[in-house]
C-alpha cells in the first residue's frame, strides 16, 4: 500500500530529531506526533512538513519548539483523585513499615502530580525519610516544576480534588500565597530531585519503592509501552507499588504476571515478591 507524503515526512522528522538531538520519538504513537506537528505547521504558516523538517535541522531554537509540543504538559494537583486516595489508603500504610523510601515519578511535566504526592507522604509522616525523584524529556518544564509555582487560577479545582483525595487539613496549608501567586511550601520540595530522564532509551531509574507514570503511555505505540513497563519492572523493588494512568494498564505487558493489580481498580500495581 502506498504511503502518503505527510506520514513519511513524520517519519523522517523524528528519525532527523534522534540522529540531530538524540532525542527518540520514534516509537511515539504516529497519531500524536502527527498532530502535533501540524498545529506547529499551521502556527508557522509553513508549507508542509518538508519545510519544518529543514527549520527543525538548522535551527535549534526550533527544535525547542517543536520539543514543547511534543511533552505531555496536561496534569493538575492530584489528578483523579480516587487513585490518590487508594494510594493513601492502601499503599502508603505498607511503605510506612520500611526505614527508608524512594520514590519516582516519571513524566512529572510541570510538577503539579508530584507535588501532590510529596503532601501525601507529608500527611502520612513518610515525607522526611522519603526521597522523590521527578523526571521528565523536557527541561524547561522541569525548571517550572523546581520553581514549585502554581496558577492561582486553579487552586479551587485543585482544592476540590484535594478533599476528594482523602486530604486532612486545606490545601493552602501546604502552599505560600502571597502576591497573587500560589507557591509549594520549601519544606515539600526539599526532598524532590528534578532531572531530566528519557524513558524512550535511558536504562532503570533502580530500587523504588514506587513509580508513577500517569497519562504519558498512552502517547507511545505499543512496543515502546511494553520496553518502558519492563524498565519499571526493573526499577521496582519486590513489593514495590506502579501507578498508570486510568486509560493505561498491564493487560498486554510482557512483565503483567510479575503484577498483583490492586482491588480498587485505579491502575496500582504491586510487583510481586
Amino acid at each position: 500500500m502506498e504511503r502518503s507524503n505527510q506520514s513519511i515526512e513524520v517519519e523522517l522528522i523524528t528519525q532527523a530529531i534522534y540522529l540531530k538531538y538524540g532525542y527518540d520519538f520514534r516509537d511515539y504513537s504516529r497519531a500524536a506526533i502527527q498532530r502535533r506537528l501540524l498545529l506547529r505547521l499551521e502556527k508557522e504558516g509553513l508549507a508542509n512538513l518538508s519545510a519544518l523538517l529543514h527549520r527543525l535541522l538548522y535551527e535549534p531554537r526550533f527544535f525547542a519548539q517543536i520539543l514543547g509540543d511534543f511533552s505531555i504538559n496536561v496534569t493538575e494537583m492530584f489528578r483523579d483523585p480516587a487513585f490518590y486516595l487508594s494510594l493513601k489508603t492502601k499503599v502508603l500504610p505498607e511503605l510506612g513499615q520500611r526505614p527508608q523510601l524512594k520514590v519516582w515519578h516519571a513524566g512529572c511535566g510541570s510538577g503539579e502530580e508530584v507535588y501532590s504526592l510529596a503532601i501525601l507522604f507529608k500527611e502520612a509522616g513518610l515525607y522526611d525519610r522519603t526521597q522523590f525523584y521527578a523526571t521528565d524529556i523536557n527541561r524547561t518544564v522541569l525548571d517550572k516544576a523546581r520553581n514549585g509555582e502554581i496558577p492561582i487560577r486553579e487552586l479551587k479545582n485543585y482544592s476540590a480534588n484535594y478533599l476528594r483525595a482523602g486530604g486532612e487539613t486545606s490545601l493552602t496549608d501546604h502552599l505560600l500565597l502571597q502576591a497573587g501567586t500560589a507557591r509549594i511550601r520549601p519544606d515539600l520540595l526539599a526532598n524532590i530531585l528534578f532531572s531530566d530522564h528519557n524513558l524512550a532509551h535511558d536504562q532503570v531509574f533502580g530500587e523504588m519503592d514506587l513509580i508513577l507514570c500517569r497519562n504519558v503511555l498512552i502517547y507511545f505505540n505499543q512496543k515502546l509501552q511494553n520496553k518502558v513497563l519492563q524498565l519499571f519492572r526493573d526499577s521496582l523493588r519486590p513489593g514495590g507499588f506502579l501507578g498508570l494512568g486510568m486509560k493505561e494498564d498491564l493487560s498486554f505487558a510482557d512483565s503483567r504476571n510479575d503484577f498483583t493489580p490492586l482491588p480498587d481498580k485505579v491502575h496500582l500495581y504491586q510487583r510481586k515478591q
